[in-house]
């Protein structure tokens, strides 16, 4: 994505290697599925031997570093849809 006028830095910074919308969903694909992992499953509930040894998070610190990265792109996503940036940029490549 490149930066246009206007664009807040910190919608810039989450998207600046992503050049599609596409993109940029399985990114935050990508950070809920790795925010649900980061949950310290077996503190809540008794898991089986191999089924614990799956979940190697055991405290709170990596969900909690997690839930603001998600949001982070999350909103960084709605700003550039409200802004028209990924039609924006689609015409650029076009042509």
């Amino acid at each position: 994505m490149e930066r246009t006028s206007g664009m807040p830095i910190w919608v810039y910074l989450a998207f600046s290697g992503i050049r599609t919308r596409r993109g940029a969903l399985a990114l935050i694909g990508a950070s809920v599925l790795c925010t649900l992992y980061c949950v310290p499953w077996p503190q809540l509930f008794p898991l089986p031997g191999r089924l614990a040894g799956l979940f190697l998070v055991d405290d709170w610190s990596w969900f909690a570093l997690m839930v603001p990265v998600t949001l982070w792109y999350w909103l960084s996503l709605r700003w550039t849809d409200r802004n028209a940036i990924w039609t924006t940029a689609a015409r650029k490549t076009d042509s």
